[in-house]
Formats: structure tokens, sequence, C-alpha cells
């Protein structure tokens, strides 16, 4: 039963990382041109680098959880760990996606009092 829930947990979680993944790297570089307006170039390039730190950590945080697994002997068992598992890692990155955002929010502030917009 292991097997079977270890490739189920990584279809969900593969679904979940691309799909986010995507959004963020469409979505975010119009934040990042508002950062750095005047260099499109180092723009995509930061953005790049975002997107596949965030596969790397998603991926890495998705396969670290199954060391806490324990054998699944039904499936209600296997329900259970699945959506807890899944569960666990979308809330944690719904917390680092939020901390990065206000990181975001203080860095266009920061350049706000150095540089007014006239």
């Amino acid at each position: 039963m292991n097997i079977l829930a270890y490739l189920i947990y990584f279809a969900i979680t593969y679904i979940i990382t691309v799909q986010v993944g995507l959004r963020f790297y469409r979505n975010g570089s119009i934040f990042l041109h508002g950062l750095i307006p005047h260099d499109t170039t180092l723009c995509e390039a930061i953005n790049n680098i975002l997107l596949v730190g965030y596969y790397l950590v998603n991926i890495g945080y998705a396969t670290l959880m199954i060391i806490f697994w324990g054998t699944i002997h039904n499936w209600t068992e296997m329900l259970a760990v699945i959506t807890g598992s899944t569960g666990f890692i979308i809330l944690s990155l719904g917390i680092l996606h939020c901390f990065n955002m206000l990181t975001i929010y203080f860095i266009s502030k920061r350049n706000q009092l150095f540089h007014p917009i006239k």
C-alpha cells in the first residue's frame, strides 16, 4: 500500500508544484519589474532563479515528508496520510509565499524612500 500511496502523493504534489510555480512565475514578473524597472534582463533572470528555487524547495520538502509516514495498512490510512502531508505542504508554502510578499512590500517601500516617485 505504501508504494501506491507514494505514487498518488507524488502525482498530486507534482501537479500542485507545477501549476502554482507557473502562476508565480507569470504573475511575479510584474512585481520584479516594479522593483527593478530599468533592467528587464535582470528581472527575467531573477524570476527564473526564483522558479527553480521554488521547484527545488517544494519537491525536496515533499520528498522529506515521506520519512514521517508509517506503514499503511488500508485505504483509510492511505487517504489520511496523503491528505495530511499534502495539506501540510500547501500550508507551509502558503506561509512562505506570504513571507516573500511581505519582503517584496518592504523592499518596494525602501525603494520609494530612496527614489520617490515624481
